[in-house]
């Protein structure tokens, strides 16, 4: 079987040249995947202001962040693995214009309804990212992918959390809406920059049908254990990370502390500081510290949920749990990608598909569970959910390491 898969999968992908990729293009991916998974994190500082003009109930506002991340899950089961079959020069830009027009029906919406139907295909054209990190690897040199691959990542950890940022501080001076109005112009310009920039790699030999192409990323489950293991550890922290980041506009805005979209946003601030203190640890997964890395940084996930606990007696404090989280998840990301994208050349796009499905029911199961705990069990609730969760990460790292 393994023969068999490599044998069906010389495509055209694989031939764009090793090392092709200059500084200044790698930050062009960044920068690029950044702004299309921001997009479906925009809503996250937003949910109040959403629940209030839409007449949602507070325990139900989580599922506009559900319905992104399903539809974002199922984007990476049927649009990533086309970067293993189509020419990604192409391939990008047209899933940017798409998105272009996704994020203009959000930002005119006048029902629930298109607020939800805009929002799901957001969910599904926003796993350009992964086409991106996936292409990065390929371009990158071997020694050097892991640094790759962390610094991409790193722009989409960012993008995820400037985010919020962005749109706290647009939605107090012209709306919610106006961050999607925003965005769509900024994809736009993007889309047109990367179909200009983007390396055209050569006409390929071998050819696969789209079916086969799906039904490989299952034989990458079934033949790799690397997999299988770093897939359900990005599920377990993605969950927390979103535990955290939905919910965490809950206790701000609301008495005592009654803080502005765009003072909660300001705190997306604290986060991005941490995912770039972990953009390292692709250089560590590179000299093969990757299990140590990620057991360290399993560590301080659990720690980091005391300090957050802490909102209503220290803002301060809570900056420092939220360093502490975030550094945390993104060291773990850019280990389990760097480690996972090493194991077959031929299949990275479907590597990336596989592992970041994981990702995304993580993060959805996060976003619900964690408004309805709120609203239930309040803030030191979601607090207890989310070391149970990191926790559990944990453990299983613990238990599968010598695999």
């Amino acid at each position: 079987m393994h023969e068999d898969l490599r044998d069906h999968t010389s495509l055209s992908a694989l031939s764009a040249p090793v090392g092709y990729l200059s500084p200044r293009l790698a930050l062009l991916f960044a920068v690029a995947a950044g702004l299309a998974v921001a997009n479906i994190y925009f809503a996250q500082p937003l949910l109040d202001a959403m629940a209030l003009e839409f007449g949602m109930e507070p325990a139900w506002v989580g599922s506009v962040i559900t319905v992104t991340q399903l539809c974002y899950a199922a984007g990476l089961l049927l649009l990533v693995p086309l970067g293993d079959l189509l020419n990604r020069h192409r391939l990008i830009p047209l899933q940017m214009l798409i998105s272009v027009v996704a994020l203009l029906i959000v930002g005119l919406a006048r029902t629930e309804s298109m607020l939800f139907a805009g929002m799901a295909v957001i969910g599904l054209l926003a796993v350009v990212t992964q086409t991106l990190v996936a292409f990065a690897a390929d371009l990158a040199k071997p020694a050097e992918r892991g640094r790759i691959v962390g610094m991409v990542t790193s722009g989409v950890v960012i993008g995820i959390l400037l985010a919020r940022t962005f749109a706290g501080t647009l939605t107090d001076l012209a709306g919610w809406r106006s961050v999607y109005l925003a965005s769509a112009c900024l994809t736009l310009i993007l889309a047109g920059v990367l179909s200009l920039l983007l390396p055209k790699p050569a006409a390929t030999a071998k050819r696969i049908s789209y079916l086969q192409l799906l039904r490989s990323v299952l034989k990458l489950f079934l033949e790799e254990p690397i997999l299988r293991i770093r897939a359900v550890l990005a599920l377990l922290i993605f969950a927390a990370f979103s535990i955290l980041w939905t919910s965490l506009v809950l206790p701000l805005s609301s008495p005592p502390l009654s803080l502005s979209h765009s003072g909660i946003g300001a705190f997306g601030l604290a986060g991005a500081a941490g995912a770039l203190g972990a953009s390292r640890a692709g250089r560590l997964a590179d000299r093969g510290l990757g299990q140590r890395t990620t057991g360290f940084a399993l560590a301080l996930l659990l720690v980091s949920w005391f300090p957050i606990s802490l909102v209503h007696q220290s803002l301060f404090v809570l900056v420092l749990g939220i360093i502490l989280l975030d550094f945390a998840v993104q060291a773990v990301h850019v280990t389990n990608q760097t480690l996972i994208l090493a194991t077959r050349p031929e299949a990275r796009s479907r590597l990336t598909a596989g592992y970041m499905i994981f990702y995304s029911l993580g993060s959805a199961v996060g976003s619900i569970a964690s408004t309805h705990i709120y609203a239930s069990n309040g803030w030191y609730g979601v607090c207890g959910l989310g070391a149970m969760v990191s926790l559990l990460a944990l453990l299983f790292w613990a238990l599968t390491r010598k695999r």
